[in-house]
């Protein structure tokens, strides 16, 4: 049955409200198809019920916790673009390395962490190329959020599927860093152990981020109005270190958002730093 105008309308405003996501007029497919499956799951006949449901009840909080997760994309894959994995090889990550010689810290935090996929790609890139932050001699701070419990626990395992592991990943890495668990894949422990999973909605308080030199938000800015932009490029700037590098997607920007930002050119990258500190 399809979605009713007031049901699409609340959804709309709900998701809007708790994690900044703009759902635009037409989607009603995709609200269908997102919550469809958690109302069976629910043991409810339909969207409808599962409405009903989260206006009242004790329940309610938990089940609009559930909505607004099924209503996150989580589409990932290993070095997905390739290009922003070589602009941090190649470029960003031995300016760092030579600005904080002194201090040797260095701290990463991965804004969208979805399943795992983007964090582990950069663990994976900076121990293959820069051992020197594993060894003890540095200090390398990795944090990775999401606003998803189920995709922070699923981090936290470092379990993919095999066609997880088939999209994207090099062999040679997978033979290196995975071992076969079952029917998944499981990465190695001490790169697990290299990163604190948490999760966190972007739309409220970032608590305990620190200063932050390199920030990945990597196709997050594209699900929200032009203000909630605004508003987290604003977050960004108290967080991130003068001299650090935000990274986001092929298709997000800060051109007339946030006129406080210069795009860095390497390569294809979409990568950013504060105006002041170029």
């Amino acid at each position: 049955m399809p979605i009713a105008p007031h049901e699409y309308e609340y959804i709309r405003e709900l998701v809007r409200v708790r994690a900044g996501i703009t759902l635009e007029s037409g989607k009603e497919y995709l609200v269908e198809t997102r919550l469809t499956p958690l109302a069976r799951h629910e043991g409810l006949k339909g969207i409808d019920d599962l409405i009903s449901k989260m206006r009242s009840g004790p329940l309610a909080l938990s089940l609009i916790r559930k909505v607004i997760e099924a209503m996150t994309t989580n589409e990932t894959s290993f070095f997905r673009d390739m290009h922003p994995f070589d602009a941090l090889r190649d470029k960003v990550i031995p300016d760092l390395l030579a600005k904080r010689a002194v201090s040797k810290t260095i701290s990463i935090w991965c804004a969208a962490a979805s399943s795992g996929q983007e964090p582990y790609t950069t663990l994976m890139l900076l121990r293959e190329n820069f051992p020197q932050l594993f060894t003890g001699g540095w200090r390398f701070n990795f944090v990775a959020t999401d606003l998803s419990s189920e995709m922070i626990r699923r981090c936290k395992e470092g379990k993919f599927s095999q066609l997880e592991v088939n999209r994207g990943l090099p062999a040679a890495l997978m033979v290196k860093y995975f071992k076969k668990n079952g029917m998944e894949w499981q990465i190695d422990e001490q790169l697990r152990k290299a990163c604190e999973f948490r999760e966190m909605n972007l739309c409220e308080d970032w608590h305990g981020l620190g200063n932050i030199d390199i920030v990945f938000m990597r196709n997050v800015l594209i699900y929200f109005s032009v203000e909630t932009k605004r508003q987290i490029l604003g977050k960004v700037r108290k967080i991130m270190k003068p001299d650090g590098y935000l990274f986001l997607g092929g298709a997000e920007t800060t051109i007339n958002i946030d006129d406080a930002y210069d795009r860095v050119q390497i390569q294809r990258s979409g990568i950013y730093q504060v105006r002041s500190a170029a």
